[in-house]
């Protein structure tokens, strides 16, 4: 029989979707069994109580848990959220529910015996509920308590060699696609980029200083597999500055019908025959494609990199062969001032090692936000405040015109003094004697 009863919690099972609600009536079914014979080093009904009081939160239509003020591990200012229930007598099993984020290794390749040791350690020191993976990209250990922490780092960072992730105002753990390890449009070694800024930033992640949450993310292609332009500080989207490549007897073969579109992603459904000009061309948001009888053109100077044509026909178009990424900056979900996605600021570097461009990139950008940057204020939020000629002026790079989202709202242009007393004035001196002869 439950420890707790719970009728409006027991609704979210009703449904014919997956429930977390049946999930952690499993481990509480699993934990009072033991059949395995764990030495829990919490208490055995953190399960139960944990449904319990949150039947209790939406009986009552707000939250019973505290903010945990500040616990972790020595010598890291995060990877820790600290949880405190509000009713320990009535819920002892979470008077304390910790969280835990643990760094996923680049591209989250596992091995089963890594995820089986994670598993055994969060059955013995936690609650055994894990969150694979939380929005951020870390492996989440949900609950434990307080004087468990210090022994699940040790197995963690001694046994499995294995860091905790970033939480609070730092940088946040970076997290990217699967890259060229399986991806042929990936543009750059995601992998490889995401694990090489991770190490050189430890810092700057396991040590909270700076205005709020900062976050890496790494999309190998503007398909954005990890929607970096939506959800990070700055992204790093793969992009390529030459031609697509194209094989046009492929081209035919997509219209022929010989060759199924979309790598035939949708071969459960008849889409009938294969029109270009429908599926293909008439898509093209700068209309920089056409047919000149049986040869498809492509005005690459107009092409925005939307990838649509080559997912629609990957065996006829591919990624051009001059390739890095584009760093976008900004993006967040809405805390103070609203959703906003990322701004673009350098439209074409070099991913190559040792990435010292895109280190510089990023160190003044961090320089201006800590020294200008409010309390919770996110980086996108400063930009919007002080502006992106600020932004281009710390980070010492030239203004450009795909940097432009929308025209200006202010019709008026303030020059600074020195801009005034020299070359402008210049310029329009000169062109008043041009207008005169």
């Amino acid at each position: 029989m439950a420890k707790h009863e719970t009728p409006m919690l027991d609704q979210l099972e009703s449904g014919p979707w997956p429930s977390f609600v049946s999930d952690i009536k499993r481990e509480a079914a699993i934990r009072a069994k033991n059949e395995r014979n764990i030495e829990y080093q919490i208490p055995a009904d953190v399960c139960e109580d944990l449904l319990g009081i949150l039947e209790l939160s939406f009986k009552h239509g707000r939250t019973h848990w505290k903010h945990g003020g500040i616990v972790g591990v020595f010598g890291y200012g995060g990877g820790v959220i600290g949880r405190y229930c509000d009713q320990p007598q009535k819920f002892p099993g979470v008077a304390h529910f910790h969280t835990i984020r643990v760094n996923q290794p680049a591209a989250k390749y596992y091995k089963t015996d890594y995820l089986k040791q994670i598993c055994d350690l969060w059955e013995l020191r936690g609650s055994g509920l894990t969150n694979m993976h939380g929005s951020t990209g870390d492996i989440i250990l949900l609950g434990t308590t307080t004087p468990q922490l210090e022994e699940i780092f040790f197995e963690l960072t001694h046994n499995m060699n294995q860091d905790l992730g970033g939480s609070g105002s730092n940088l946040r753990t970076p997290a990217d696609c699967l890259g060229q390890s399986r991806c042929e449009y990936a543009c750059y070694d995601t992998q490889h980029l995401c694990y090489t800024l991770t190490n050189e930033y430890q810092d700057e992640l396991h040590r909270p200083a700076f205005p709020y949450k900062f976050k890496f993310k790494f999309d190998g292609c503007p398909n954005g597999c990890v929607a970096s332009i939506a959800r990070s500080d700055m992204s790093f989207i793969g992009t390529w500055r030459d031609d697509i490549r194209i094989d046009q007897e492929a081209v035919q073969a997509y219209i022929g019908g010989e060759i199924a579109p979309n790598a035939g992603a949708h071969a459960g459904r008849d889409w009938g025959k294969f029109d270009i000009h429908k599926e293909v061309i008439n898509l093209c948001p700068t209309e920089c494609m056409w047919m000149e009888g049986k040869e498809l053109k492509i005005d690459n100077r107009e092409c925005v990199r939307c990838m649509h044509c080559i997912d629609a026909m990957p065996r006829a178009l591919r990624i051009g062969e001059d390739r890095g990424l584009s760093i976008l900056v900004g993006a967040k979900a809405p805390i103070l001032d609203g959703a906003q996605m990322g701004t673009l600021l350098v439209p074409f570097i070099k991913a190559e090692e040792p990435y010292d461009e895109i280190k510089e990139v990023i160190e003044n950008v961090w320089d201006w936000w800590m020294e200008e940057g409010k309390n919770r204020e996110r980086l996108g939020e400063l930009m919007k405040r002080q502006g992106l000629q600020r932004m281009l002026e710390v980070t010492g790079l030239d203004p450009d015109p795909r940097m432009v989202q929308e025209p200006r709202h202010n019709p008026y242009i303030f020059w600074k003094e020195e801009e005034v007393e020299g070359g402008f004035e210049r310029d329009v001196n000169e062109f008043r004697k041009h207008h005169q002869r």
